[in-house]
Order: C-alpha cells, then structure tokens, then sequence
C-alpha cells in the first residue's frame, strides 16, 4: 500500500526532516520525493509505502497534519487508491 503526501507553505529550513522524521518514527518508507522552493514557496511530493506503518492511516495523517500546523505548512496525504481514482477519467 502507498500514499501520496503533499506540503506546501512558506520555506523554513528542516521541512522536509521533520516530515521524513514523523514518517520514519512509524515505518513509512520514502519510495520517491520531489520539492521546489518557488518565490520562497516550498512544495514538496512525497510518493511513500505505507505497508508497514505502525498505526492506523487515520492516526498517521492526524500526525502529519498536525506537524505541518506546527511548522505553518499545509500537509495532506492521500492514499493511493484515492489518489488513482480522483485521476481516472
């Protein structure tokens, strides 16, 4: 199982290791990562397994959800399934 995480925001250094941080505390393994600082705009993808995550989805994307607030970024995550279904015409 994969999940597709999104965070965008205002850049400030260490966005991409908290969020990696938070990922790796309960086994979520980075399969791909993209990120662009636009106009002092971070955005970055992350593409990650989600297979072997120690809590339940609801409870990771609470967590990262609650990092981002903490570090003023907006993070959402996305499972798969969801992400191909929304781009399925």
């Amino acid at each position: 199982m994969n999940a597709v995480i999104t965070v965008l925001g205002k850049d400030t250094v260490g966005i991409l290791a908290k969020v990696s941080g938070e990922c790796a505390e309960v086994g979520v393994n980075i399969i791909e990562v993209t990120q662009s600082v636009l106009q002092g705009m971070f955005a970055m993808i992350m593409f990650v397994d989600i297979s072997k995550c120690s809590v339940p989805f609801s409870q990771l994307v609470d967590t990262l959800t609650a990092k981002g607030e903490e570090m003023g970024v907006k993070v959402h995550v996305m499972h798969e399934d969801i992400f191909n279904a929304m781009h399925k015409i």
